[in-house]
């Protein structure tokens, strides 16, 4: 019998966000369930479109191998890991594998761009650790999320990596399955040889869609990287919004031999790095991309994404521009998801369907020019928050953000609508909107807090896609972020255009 441990680590460190990830952040459900132990492992994220999932699924039909779970723990984007919560998770981890006996390989779904009080390279110390327990032959493959931050003590301490292909990450479950015919080569006693290259730039978030040049181009190029041999390619375009030494684009390549893998990652990297210019990470100022959603008359929606204030990626997911410009710019027919504002939420179930109330939406982040939008409001419907998300990147999960209202905005030439829940989630899907009684199909702006991901399941039912520069600390303008520990050659852009 063949025995495989089967653990995950998930964190996306904005190292310039306004809170940190607690032990307790990770306890916490909300769209992905709260931390999992043992056996719950597999059975609380069935159904569900997670690396670790597409892994299990993938060697169910094995007879002679046997899997054992340990933990897996997520929260949402934030600022750094407290130690408490990293050292208490690697914890379980590692006494997992002390506990587990003699075991002939680990699977590890991590992400990739963990930065904990302590340590810059949160994956590397970890899968440093493990090492310090296991030995430097023991097959250890891992998946990673398109925005990792690889790191050279990363690589050197894992067997394998396969990361995300697709922004928005429609192939998670799918990476995860990547992962066994690589961990059963390896298991079978095959080397594999890797190599590691660093792109000269970085590319902000906005600009990673892998739906639309250049990365659809990157991504397609790294099947043809792929041959029967079990030499594979993968590129990591980074998390710019973490101010460590490595952040930025990295290409991995696995081979048979040093030298095949030393030639596929130059290829791969030498192509990134030819598409420079073609990053498009042109913004337009929130006023101007409303005044454009207004001014079209096309039959669909125009969806203005928030893409500084992405929850998704450590944002607040309460700053305030985009909706002032909605009401300032005299939008119609508009509504903005998700703003976290749970205070502003709990008024509003307590007062009621039908009340109008004066608040100070959103803005209590402390954040500097971040402040909140005073308005008043009336209540539209109500929501205990939880529902099923039904688009294809969180399929099979189930979201609970708390308590959650639709207010409408009481202006005399305007017709704007928020909805306001009580924990950060990104506007990734429709049910944030329909759970509560909207349908962003009859609206004419949707106004959504996430910078890409919320593409696969609203780009069909828009004519119109816009990014809006507003307030938030997912920077997509990188020229003047304020990095302190980033690598001094590194370009911070391709340039706007």
């Amino acid at each position: 019998m063949t025995r495989i441990l089967i653990a995950g680590f998930q964190h996306e460190t904005n190292t310039f966000g306004a809170t940190k990830a607690s032990f307790e952040e990770f306890l916490e459900a909300d769209g992905w369930p709260g931390l999992l132990q043992g056996n719950d492992v597999i059975t609380g994220t069935q159904g569900i479109n997670l690396p670790l999932t597409g892994f299990v699924e993938a060697v169910r039909s094995e007879p002679d191998l046997e899997l054992i779970p340990v933990v897996w723990a997520s929260a949402e984007p934030s600022a750094y890991v407290t130690d408490d919560a990293f050292e208490r998770i690697s914890t379980m981890i590692l006494g997992g594998i002390n506990k587990a006996g003699s075991i002939d390989g680990i699977y590890l779904d991590l992400h990739g761009a963990m930065v904990t009080e302590s340590h810059e390279d949160g994956e590397g110390e970890l899968l440093s650790r493990i090492r310090d327990l296991t030995g430097d032959t023991l097959p250890i493959v891992v998946s990673l999320d398109l925005h990792a931050n690889v790191t050279k003590r990363m690589v050197a301490h894992a067997s394998a990596f396969c990361i995300f292909r697709t922004y928005p990450h429609i192939d998670m479950a799918e990476t995860g399955a990547r992962c066994y015919p690589i961990l059963r080569r390896l298991l079978s006693g095959e080397t594999l040889y890797h190599a590691m290259r660093q792109a000269s730039f970085l590319v902000p978030l906005s600009a990673q869609y892998t739906g639309a040049s250049p990365c659809q181009e990157l991504y397609q190029l790294l099947r043809q990287e792929t041959g029967p041999d079990g030499a594979h390619c993968d590129i990591a375009m980074g998390f710019p919004p973490a101010d460590i030494h490595d952040s930025g684009p990295a290409v991995v390549a696995y081979a048979p031999t040093q030298t095949d893998a030393n030639a596929y990652a130059d290829r791969i990297i030498q192509a990134l790095e030819a598409c420079e210019t073609e990053f498009d990470s042109a913004l337009l100022t929130a006023e101007v991309a409303v005044a454009k959603a207004m001014s079209y008359t096309g039959a669909k929606p125009v969806v203005i994404a928030d893409v500084q204030d992405n929850p998704g990626a450590g944002a607040t997911s309460d700053t305030t521009g985009l909706l002032k410009a909605l009401v300032e710019g005299k939008a119609t027919n508009a509504v903005l998801a998700l703003l976290h504002d749970p205070e502003c939420a709990v008024t509003a179930h307590e007062l009621g369907v039908g009340a109008v109330f004066k608040t100070a939406l959103g803005g209590k982040s402390g954040l500097t020019d971040m402040g909140p939008y005073h308005a008043e409001c009336k209540v539209l419907a109500l929501s205990d928050g939880r529902f099923a998300f039904s688009g294809a990147m969180y399929a099979g999960a189930t979201a609970e953000i708390g308590p959650t209202a639709l207010l409408e905005i009481l202006d005399d030439e305007a017709n704007v609508s928020v909805v306001v829940g009580s924990k950060r989630c990104q506007c990734l899907d429709q049910a944030i909107f329909t759970h509560i009684g909207v349908d962003p199909k009859e609206k004419k702006i949707v106004a959504v807090k996430s910078t890409v991901h919320f593409r696969d399941d609203f780009e069909p039912i828009a004519d119109l896609i816009l990014h809006a520069q507003s307030p938030g600390v997912n920077y997509c303008s990188l020229e003047s972020v304020p990095y302190q520990n980033l690598r001094s050659n590194v370009r911070r852009g391709p340039a706007s255009q």
